[in-house]
């Protein structure tokens, strides 16, 4: 049950304005997702899933057939359910 991460492109402009270390934390984090990802993503709004990271928050989607999750915006936990 392995699943691909796949970046959008946004979520990395973000990630290369972090600074390293909270960059490679959030990184870390979603490469968890890889072997069992319903242990830390819960169900948002939409098609989304969210990943708490901290005082960071992904929105993730999935796509069940392909077992892909694709990392689509990474922001702090204030901002992040404004979008």
């Amino acid at each position: 049950m392995t699943y691909s991460i796949e970046w959008d492109e946004s979520a990395l402009d973000y990630l290369r304005k972090l600074q390293k270390d909270i960059s490679e934390r959030i990184i870390n984090k979603v490469e968890l997702l890889k072997d069992n990802p319903f242990r830390f993503l819960e169900y948002y709004e939409g098609r989304y899933y969210k990943l708490r990271i901290g005082d960071y928050r992904a929105l993730i989607d999935i796509d069940f057939e392909r077992k892909i999750l694709t990392v689509q915006i990474i922001d702090k936990r204030g901002r992040i359910y404004k979008r």
